[in-house]
């Protein structure tokens, strides 16, 4: 059963516009000209419940407006949207205790207080008991490793241990949906990484459902099946995280160790070299070719070693921000 229905989801802003100079400014005070700007254009999907679903775009693609919509922060301009069977901007309470929004560059928690005094207060919020507290506030700070911090100063806790408690603190009232935009922003890897486990960890325990934003794509490569790509306010890719990579990216990397160097000119022949380094050589194959490329240089060159990848994930989603078309 799909928790999250989005159709033909439109957000268009009027933003003033100014002439330049004194006689602009007045004009500006008088008579204000506006222009539409198309945050979001018609965008269409379907979530099932439980599914970890990647939010891809580039700054300005209209992501963060999406997940406003999303929460309610924000009415759509047009079409229509349901998040747990409900109508998210009419801001429900039993709307509210379903969901969670967690943005890596806003915090909740008070920031000379310690985490564990913001939290009590997002309990009483919620209507949550002292005793199913306790038991809510342990459980998740021991799967973030955060026990020995929450009574610690907010301003006092590293960046990573902050994020760790602004997701405990949202998570606190056991929401079905999450909606996290860029949740490691700014993190080092360790902390990535910790983040990461934790979400996956979540999901499991909890099925909640996860919509994930963020411009680290090793986060969406280890959580995300499923990728929706927007680009200029329009959803131009809904699938699989393979089916990206299979569709958009026609040639494979074939990585060579050779027994002897050799030089660019003798190795032209097998297809696109991308770099020479001593033995060590790096083609660009074309798919369809593959297989016949590399049984040629497995029998005419003194092969050590072979390998074949696909190409960095990162490099085919930004080939396709610059085509800008659906695939």
């Amino acid at each position: 059963m799909s928790i999250i229905v989005a159709e033909d989801l439109s957000k268009v802003y009027p933003v003033a516009v100014k002439e330049p100079g004194l006689k602009g400014t007045l004009l500006h005070f008088v008579r204000r000209n506006y222009r539409l700007v198309q945050a979001v254009q018609q965008v269409s999907f379907q979530i099932e419940a439980g599914e970890v679903v990647g939010f891809l775009g580039a700054n300005g693609a209209g992501k963060t407006t999406t997940l406003k919509m999303l929460t309610g922060l924000i009415h759509p301009s047009s079409g229509q949207v349901r998040v747990a069977g409900q109508v998210p901007f009419r801001r429900e309470a039993s709307f509210l205790q379903n969901i969670t929004l967690v943005m890596g560059q806003k915090q909740q928690l008070i920031w000379d207080l310690p985490a564990l005094d913001s939290l009590r207060i997002n309990a009483a919020v919620y209507g949550i008991s002292d005793k199913e507290l306790q038991y809510r506030i342990g459980e998740l700070a021991e799967m973030l490793s955060l026990q020995a911090k929450l009574t610690q100063p907010v301003r006092k806790l590293s960046l990573g241990e902050r994020m760790k408690a602004e997701l405990l603190a949202a998570l606190l009232h056991h929401p079905q949906v999450l909606f996290l935009d860029e949740p490691t922003l700014g993190l080092d890897v360790n902390a990535q990484v910790s983040v990461r486990d934790f979400l996956r960890e979540y999901n499991q325990r909890y099925g909640a459902t996860v919509l994930l934003t963020s411009h680290y794509m090793a986060d969406i490569t280890a959580l995300c099946k499923r990728v929706l790509v927007i680009h200029q306010g329009q959803l131009i890719y809904d699938g699989s995280l393979e089916g990206l990579s299979e569709r958009f990216a026609p040639c494979r990397e074939v990585k060579v160790e050779l027994a002897q160097p050799k030089s660019k000119a003798e190795l032209l022949s097998y297809g696109d070299i991308e770099a020479v380094d001593g033995r060590m050589v790096r083609f660009v194959v074309p798919q369809e070719s593959l297989t016949r490329t590399v049984a040629r240089i497995l029998a005419e060159l003194e092969v050590v070693d072979l390998a074949v990848t696909d190409p960095p994930i990162e490099e085919v989603i930004g080939q396709l921000f610059r085509a800008g078309v659906a695939v």
